[in-house]
């Protein structure tokens, strides 16, 4: 019987079961414009308190594709438990950090968004070779999840990465924030280097195919071109 009700089950299933638990919180600040210098000098001259209590994957300012004066981090954790420990116990309770940033410089932000997302099942967090610049592409797909559109997207990933035309940092799909919605990471040595891969790649008939298969699911797509911080782990 209780096999009978997992085949039920697994039918309805949007996607492969999420067996790893750890998950990456991605922070957007909009920040004022007077401010942002000031803000990321006291990010750099504090982030250390905050990077105590849990890991820091990445810390950019968005250079092209949105707003500016905006900047976007990624905080590992091993899983809810865990972001709690960390949020609501110890850096609430940590008066070095609360008093020496977080106080002074909360005001600088007028607005900030949080997403909590998973590293696709086929994908793993790869670290760039050296330091570089970094594009965050944003692909709102259809309702359905990855049982309707997630192979199609894979294949189109995949034919940049394997045919070399682009360095995939990782790749994530949203838990908490807009369902549906896939964030890709990529690495670039330069911005030069980016354009001339991505022409380039709009010229291959195998990426092309590829990305053509997998169009059909999206709805819209933002692509947002990061400069890492001198404090970013990922550079």
């Amino acid at each position: 019987m209780e096999y009978g009700l997992n085949k039920v089950c697994s039918s309805f299933a949007t996607g492969p079961r999420q067996y790893d638990r750890t998950f990456y919180e991605f922070r957007t600040y909009c920040l004022k414009p007077s401010k942002m210098n000031e803000f990321l000098e006291e990010v750099k001259k504090n982030i250390h308190l905050r990077t105590a209590h849990s890991e820091l994957i990445g810390f950019w300012t968005v250079e092209f594709g949105g707003r500016m004066n905006k900047v976007f981090h990624i905080w590992k954790y091993d899983n809810f438990a865990h972001r709690s420990q960390v949020r609501g116990e110890a850096v609430a309770k940590d008066k070095e950090w609360q008093e020496k940033f977080l106080i002074p410089n909360l005001a600088h932000i007028y607005k900030q968004e949080i997403e909590i997302t998973y590293l696709v099942p086929w994908c793993k967090l790869e670290k760039p070779p050296k330091e570089g610049v970094y594009e965050l592409v944003i692909f709102q797909m259809k309702p359905g999840g990855p049982a309707l559109w997630g192979d199609a997207f894979k294949r189109a990933v995949n034919a940049h990465v394997d045919l070399g035309y682009s360095k995939l940092v990782g790749v994530f799909h949203t838990e908490y924030g807009a369902l549906n919605r896939v964030h890709v990471l990529w690495w670039h040595e330069s911005a030069d280097s980016r354009a001339a891969g991505r022409h380039q790649s709009h010229e291959d008939p195998r990426v092309v195919a590829a990305v053509r298969e997998s169009v059909n699911y999206l709805v819209s797509q933002q692509n947002m071109f990061l400069i890492p911080t001198s404090y970013s782990p990922l550079k």
